[in-house]
Parts: structure tokens; C-alpha cells; sequence
């Protein structure tokens, strides 16, 4: 939940796009998703290298979808 802070901050920053030009606030949100498809992106490759580093030192386990379900549901009880 936002506080009113980050909510004031928020609907400035909208209340700024909104004063651009209608060109400038398409180029500015194309802008937007392409940083934001970046930043995803370097998130995985983050999370890929830790599960490979995992898996290189033996920190994961190996099993069918049956072990896996039987040990959530020894978790469970």
C-alpha cells in the first residue's frame, strides 16, 4: 500500500506526462517498456546464474513431478 507520499509523487509525475506533447508521451512510455523489458531481462540472467551456480556446487535436488508432490505433501502434515 502506497503511503501519501509516494501517491502525491506519482500523480505529479502523471500530471507531468500529461503536459507533454501526445508524440512525446508515446515515445516517453515506448521509452518506459523498453527499460522495463530491460531491467526483467536482467533479472533472469541474475536468477539463471544463481541456479546455475546451484547446480554447479550440488545445491539442487532431482526427482520426477510424483517426489515433488509427495514432499509438499509430507510439508503440509
Amino acid at each position: 500500500m502506497q503511503n501519501s507520499t509516494e501517491s502525491s509523487v506519482f500523480q505529479k509525475a502523471i500530471e507531468s506526462v500529461e503536459m507533454l506533447p501526445v508524440d512525446d508521451q508515446l515515445l516517453l512510455v515506448e521509452i518506459i517498456n523498453h527499460r522495463l523489458i530491460q531491467h526483467r531481462r536482467t533479472e533472469l540472467v541474475a536468477m539463471v546464474a544463481g541456479a546455475r551456480e546451484s547446480y554447479r556446487t550440488g545445491n539442487v535436488r532431482r526427482g520426477t513431478v510424483e517426489d515433488l508432490l509427495a514432499e509438499l505433501e509430507e510439508q503440509d502434515e
